[in-house]
């Protein structure tokens, strides 16, 4: 018996032994957390239920040309209510109320929002969502609302601000405004984020259930700094007619995408760009910046380069004549081919550039660069057209012109021949159009510009002016001569569909096949890279008035419905001329009266003296047998000739023998076929 009273007494003091320890460590604990490490814990409670909640500022906004908004920030509410907060005799009195205005202001019947109070009453919600995305004056008539008029404590009214962006003038031109969010930054938004942002403020919130947060007080603790404003160059009304009249244009023909870009010859403003890609449904949208990212074959709208070439080193005149034979020339197992069938027949190089002879433009650059391919490049590079052209805004495309040496993309037999009417080259839009408007501004390279100047608070900060990127691409003589044949491109040229006798334009077009890159079919047999036979690139480049250019646009389309139409002259020429045209129409300006005879200071001087050299050059009847009956005509006449003529198509015989010497007035007569 004691034995066993002796053992029960051990196992109670060993338990009480243990009780004490365990409850010393508790107290130790205790002391630990409240007085060792009481701060620390504090902390962190006041970090697990109070937080600085950042209220984002307003980004600047960015402006047109004009005046007009294009991108801007505003405030949008979000609406909630703590029914805890709310006395019982206040809520009863009021309810019916507030229910009454929430539905004249929201929508929904008075009962619906009496019932849905009523329930979130019930289960002691503290966190009722009203509504979302409240513009600022409904926020201001909300607050004034029975019940709510109490403030967030006796009235339970809770308040989220955000800012989200706005774009006044739609999804035109979205991706030049571009974003500076989740996605990164693109477009003007993008360049100039750092501008724009402004200071952000904050504002103190308190925990109350299920990760729920309550502003403590009814305003912010620190107010936030909106940004600073950015003017750009866009004029809203180009910008719309750009728009429609290259969307017209896409749907129509059912293209894959494109893009259209109105330039200001003498500043290098961007006055309008549109950039639109198809969706799946056939909808067209502002997809990628395609005028600024996308590196291409152009097709004939470098030929305007090939002239310039030749004609600047003197190799050539305007009035030297090439055999294009019948249409189709091959050149080491390659095939150049014109589309016109049968070819052209002999004619002028002004003539080769008029109707877009392939067969014309390659001849001329292989005879006179086939052995020395550098001094081609060299002037290509001249052109400016192996550069980026630096933009202010981010994914500018990277051009490429081959040359000998290139490990990358081998230099072979028939690069510098593919060259010349545009194939084996990549440049971006932009990068064309700023060409072309070089040639319009007699010469002188101008960079793109997107922005004009920026504004703190309506004072400017910082204005923008003209970058020369070159003085002189190539000499006033070679401007004046390719205008003049750019001019006759609309008149009687691959572009006499958009010929208006109203107003004067200049351009060339352009009709590319595109490149399909090598890959494997289904069956996994390798498919070589290859010209695709139905998709097509069509474009146009150019300048209106044709004498005193005032803007520069570009227009290229990719993959048109071949059915419908793939030539440049057909898919892209329309949407210049439309372009062009109500320009004309809406823009009060000078240009408004033009005419169709070339004219311009000095101008005048220096083409009567191209024509005194060119007489002095030919004192000899040339042979104009085999040409077109046009650009016989046009040769023995810029030669001082009277051209009289019977029939139509080519020239069967001249009165004239070849090398007989005439004087100026003396007539001659020519038989057509």
């Amino acid at each position: 018996m004691a034995t066993i009273k002796k053992s029960i007494l051990n196992k109670l003091y060993i338990v009480t032994a243990l009780m004490t320890l365990f409850f010393i460590v508790i107290i130790g604990r205790v002391i630990n957390i409240q007085y060792v490490q009481g701060d620390k814990y504090r902390k962190l409670s006041v970090e697990n239920t109070i937080k600085n909640d950042t209220i984002f500022s307003n980004r600047g906004n960015i402006y047109a040309a004009d005046g007009n908004l294009l991108a801007t920030s505003m405030y949008k509410y979000t609406i909630r209510m703590d029914l805890v907060a709310v006395k019982s005799n206040v809520f009863e009195k009021n309810v019916k109320a507030l229910s009454n205005s929430l539905s004249e202001l929201l929508g929904k019947p008075s009962s619906y929002y009496q019932g849905k109070l009523r329930t979130a009453r019930k289960r002691k919600n503290r966190y009722l969502l009203i509504t979302r995305n409240l513009g600022y004056n409904d926020y201001m008539k909300i607050k004034k609302f029975p019940i709510f008029k109490l403030g967030p404590y006796k009235g339970g009214f809770i308040t989220e601000q955000k800012t989200v962006r706005v774009r006044p003038i739609g999804k035109i031109a979205e991706r030049t405004i571009g974003y500076n969010d989740h996605r990164g930054g693109a477009g003007i938004e993008g360049a100039f984020a750092e501008y724009l942002e402004g200071e952000n403020g904050w504002r103190l919130k308190q925990k109350i259930a299920k990760g729920q947060w309550k502003p403590i007080n009814d305003v912010n603790e620190k107010e936030p700094i909106d940004g600073r404003d950015v003017i750009t160059t866009i004029d809203v009304n180009i910008q719309d007619i750009t728009h429609h009249a290259l969307l017209r244009q896409m749907e129509y023909f059912e293209a894959e995408h494109g893009c259209a870009v109105v330039m200001e010859t003498a500043t290098g403003e961007i006055k309008a760009i549109s950039n639109l890609g198809r969706t799946s449904k056939g909808k067209y949208y502002e997809k990628r910046n395609y005028a600024v990212w996308e590196s291409h074959e152009p097709g004939s709208t470098f030929k305007l380069a090939s002239l310039m070439a030749a004609l600047d080193d003197k190799v050539i005149d305007t009035s030297t004549v090439v055999d294009t034979e019948k249409g189709i020339i091959w050149l080491h197992g390659s095939k150049v081919e014109d589309s016109h069938r049968g070819g052209y027949g002999k004619i002028s190089a002004a003539r080769v550039f008029e109707v877009s002879s392939n067969v014309g433009i390659v001849k001329l650059i292989k005879k006179h660069y086939d052995d020395k391919p550098e001094k081609f490049i060299n002037k290509m590079k001249s052109f400016g057209l192996d550069k980026k052209l630096g933009l202010q805004i981010q994914g500018e495309g990277k051009p490429f012109i081959p040359y000998p040496g290139n490990k990358r993309n081998p230099w072979n037999k028939i690069s510098l021949e593919w060259m010349a009417w545009g194939y084996g080259v990549s440049i971006t839009p932009l990068q064309m159009l700023t060409f072309y408007n070089a040639v319009a501004n007699d010469g002188e390279m101008v960079k793109p510009r997107f922005i004009k100047e920026l504004r703190v608070q309506n004072k400017t900060e910082k204005v923008f002016n003209k970058v020369v990127l070159k003085k002189r691409i190539a000499s006033q003589e070679t401007i004046n001569k390719v205008r003049k044949v750019m001019e006759n491109v609309v008149k009687r040229g691959t572009a006499s569909n958009i010929y208006s006798p109203n107003f004067s334009l200049a351009g060339k077009t352009g009709t590319a096949k595109k490149w399909i890159d090598g890959k494997r079919d289904k069956e996994g047999k390798y498919i070589k890279g290859h010209y695709s036979n139905t998709l097509y690139v069509a474009s146009f480049a150019g300048f209106f008035p044709a004498d005193k250019p005032r803007y520069s646009c570009i227009v290229v389309i990719h993959e048109p419905n071949k059915k419908k139409g793939y030539y440049g002259a057909t898919v892209a020429a329309p949407v210049f001329k439309e372009i062009a045209q109500k320009i004309y129409s809406t823009t009060p300006f000078e240009i408004n009266n033009v005419t169709e005879e070339y004219s311009g200071p000095g101008m005048d001087a220096k083409y009567q003296e191209y024509y005194t050299n060119l007489q002095k050059e030919h004192k000899v009847v040339p042979n104009v047998k085999g040409m077109s009956g046009m650009d016989a005509v046009a040769l023995l006449e810029n030669l001082g000739f009277i051209v009289k003529f019977n029939g139509s198509g080519k020239v069967t015989r001249q009165s004239k023998n070849k090398g007989v010497k005439f004087n100026k007035g003396d007539t001659i007569l020519l038989n057509l076929s």
